[in-house]
């Protein structure tokens, strides 16, 4: 299980350190473990404090949302709680977002050709500018952006594909979880809340459709890109031989 410090923590889940002490005092946020005078964090504050973010986003207060999380664990064992939140919540990956200077990504990027690629990159929710420094919540992606662009590809061309590909993503992750959703509501009914009894069975069928999706997506997606390889390098070859072939010959079939 991944570790973080105060610092550590607030980046990955798009906080600040301030709003996580104030989540402690309040009793949103339990305690970290203690290694001398430093506070080490898990994985399932990571999923607490998300949760908090996302209930802010849909327009809660601090005090209502201190009232849900104290009615949930009402009757529940707090670690049952935690561990549902953090099936919920927890990353889907192991990267950590990570800051690094505006000036840095800009180069990088070989955006200050084209200025403005930068603020599309940055519309796109790639990076986060703040002040001289940018939040770069995937440094893998930014890092896959770079390299195509030293491999010859145009920035604007991957921004492109970028834009083309990120909805759709979506879109097939909107419907798995709403499909899980409706099969735990189906059973259970709209306004169902796990009872200290289920936390533990509802965990645990989370935890294992998030290694279902997964291993789905992926299993798809190589054997798509199969498929697409195989169908563009034969179109290719086709336009190739007909180049080739004598000005009589190319009007005719190639079986």
């Amino acid at each position: 299980m991944a570790e973080y410090r105060i610092d550590e923590l607030a980046r990955a889940a798009g906080t600040t350190s301030r709003n996580v002490r104030a989540y402690q005092e309040r009793g949103l946020l339990p305690p970290p473990r203690k290694e001398g005078r430093v506070g080490i964090y898990t994985e399932t504050h990571l999923a607490r404090l998300r949760l908090i973010t996302s209930l802010h986003e849909r327009g809660y207060t601090t005090a209502q949302i201190t009232e849900l999380i104290v009615s949930w664990q009402q009757g529940r064992n707090l670690g049952e709680v935690l561990g549902l939140e953090e099936a919920l919540n927890s990353p889907w990956t192991d990267e950590i977002p990570t800051y690094l200077p505006t000036a840095q990504v800009r180069e990088y990027l070989e955006a200050d050709v084209e200025p403005e690629l930068f603020d599309r990159v940055v519309a796109l929710g790639v990076l986060k500018p703040d002040g001289e420094q940018c939040l770069v919540p995937s440094p893998q992606l930014v890092s896959t952006f770079a390299e195509l662009v030293s491999k010859g590809f145009r920035l604007t061309d991957v921004l492109a594909l970028h834009e083309a590909i990120a909805p759709a993503i979506e879109q097939v992750a909107r419907r798995m979880v709403q499909a899980g959703a409706a099969r735990l509501f189906e059973e259970h009914g709209q306004a169902w809340l796990p009872s200290s009894v289920e936390v533990a069975e509802v965990t645990a069928l989370l935890q294992r459709l998030r290694q279902l999706a997964m291993s789905s997506v992926q299993g798809l997606l190589a054997h798509a890109m199969e498929r697409q390889v195989a169908d563009v390098m034969g179109e290719h070859l086709v336009r190739v031989i007909r180049q080739n072939l004598p000005d009589a010959a190319r009007g005719g079939s190639l079986d």
